[in-house]
């Protein structure tokens, strides 16, 4: 067992906090399945630990981090969080993997995590979730969605949900789209979706305004099953402006994120959010995008996964289906004008013989547009997220934030300089205005 340094009665009420009394009542019938006290007392206690140890793997890494799911691939999540306690050495770390993660890039895992290794963040994260009611799920947990563990090392250390967290494992299509959405693409996404959860369904989007709002309104409105994937922690609905439906999908259907409750969404954890979209579905259709559309983004990690994609055609004049004629031009994509062609794709009827990890990647950067990304691990994204136009913070503050070293922050933040997107003031770093970017540039990349 892992001293986590809190009395048992506070674990306790942690743990019932986020609906995991299964492995208090474990602990108290000391295993339930016989044996000798001590095998059975440490069996428990392992179930325990391993509750606990997602959870704080869940609050120190950032959405896909490779590396995390390494180690905890490598020495299971209740060792790998023994080892972060004790604050390993990046050799430690090399052998406990077998020298996968061995070098420079153990050294720039732990500067990644250890700065955010606190146990008030932990408590916070817990306690946060029991104030919404939310359950913890993990890989153990018969509600754990096994099509996540098609991302690999990079899939959800644990998931936080509001709501019926059994529909993660049920067959879903994925209706992604603009948030700008036009009438013709409301429509089309309504009829979709209703006729989804007509043949049995779930519907699965992104809670966002434009297309993933009206699959998901029209998924509840026809009775059935839908899963809203955030990007944020569940306790902070977002879009603000759809808190009443977000609620709503809560309470019939479920609200989940591998974001830890009382996290923020940022333009990272919406493109990290976007391949768990992908990856809970058993295709996705692209409704409506425009050339920057971030549903664009969540049909690449479908691809990438050997999904299928659909992808629904728009008039030839609209700036808001740019983005799905350049998929229907250049990705190994179906054209999908009804619900039967929707259905077909996701029980393989209109399959595109892709096997598992086939890239099918449409030629583009993170907004959808067809061209090299500048910025291929999101670091410039991440950094730019956490700065403030005003409030100036440290290199130490930014990586915390972030979840990267502080080596690695300084040289993100030397590069943005020479760029005049960052400035350095006397207490800190600030993001300066980036010419012809308005505010809203941030949600329309969501």
């Amino acid at each position: 067992m892992i001293d986590w340094g809190l009395p048992e009665s506070a674990v306790a009420a942690l743990l019932r906090g986020v609906g995991r009394e299964d492995a208090l009542e474990r602990a108290s019938s000391g295993g339930g399945d016989g044996g000798d006290g001590a095998g059975a007392a440490h069996e428990a206690g392992a179930d325990r630990d391993e509750v606990l140890a997602r959870a704080l793997w869940s609050v120190i890494v950032e959405p896909g981090d490779g590396a995390a799911g390494v180690l905890i691939g490598a020495v299971g999540a209740v060792e790998a969080a023994r080892l972060l306690l004790e604050s390993p050495a990046p050799a430690t770390i090399a052998a406990a993997t077998d020298g996968e993660l061995a070098g420079a890039a153990a050294e720039r895992a732990l500067g990644r995590w250890l700065p955010r290794r606190r146990q008030s963040d932990l408590v916070r994260a817990l306690e946060s979730a029991a104030r919404v009611r939310a359950r913890l799920v993990i890989p153990d947990d018969a509600e754990w969605p096994i099509a996540l563990d098609d991302l690999g090392e990079c899939a959800p250390i644990a998931l936080w949900a509001r709501g019926e967290a059994g529909l993660l494992s049920r067959q879903g299509v994925a209706l992604v789209g603009a948030r700008a959405a036009t009438g013709y693409g409301e429509h089309i996404a309504m009829e979709l979706a209703a006729g989804a959860v007509r043949q049995g369904a779930t519907v699965v989007s992104g809670g966002a305004y434009g297309i993933d709002g009206m699959a998901h309104r029209a998924a509840l409105a026809s009775s059935g099953d839908t899963i809203a994937v955030l990007a944020g922690g569940v306790d902070r609905l977002y879009p603000a402006g759809h808190e009443a439906l977000l609620t709503r999908i809560a309470e019939q259907g479920v609200v989940v994120s591998e974001a830890p409750c009382g996290t923020a969404p940022t333009r990272w954890r919406f493109l990290q959010r976007n391949r768990s979209i992908a990856a809970l579905a058993g295709a996705t259709v692209v409704v409506e995008a425009g050339l920057r559309s971030g549903a664009l983004s969540t049909a690449r990690h479908a691809l990438g996964l050997g999904r299928p994609v659909g992808v629904v055609p728009g008039p030839v004049t609209s700036a808001s289906s740019a983005g799905c004629h350049a998929m229907l031009r250049e990705g190994p994509v179906v054209c999908i004008t009804g619900v039967a062609e929707q259905m077909e794709l996701l029980h393989g009827g209109l399959g595109l013989g892709l096997g598992h990890g086939a890239g099918g990647h449409v030629a583009g950067d993170a907004d959808g547009a067809p061209r090299a990304a500048p910025d291929p691990d999101g670091m410039v994204t991440r950094v730019l997220d956490a700065l403030r136009p005003r409030r100036a913070q440290t290199v130490d503050e930014l990586a915390r934030a972030v979840g990267e070293s502080s080596a690695r922050i300084r040289s993100v933040l030397g590069v943005l300089a020479l760029e005049d997107r960052v400035a350095a003031k006397a207490d800190g770093w600030v993001r300066c205005a980036e010419p012809g970017r308005t505010r809203t540039a941030f949600t329309a990349k969501e």
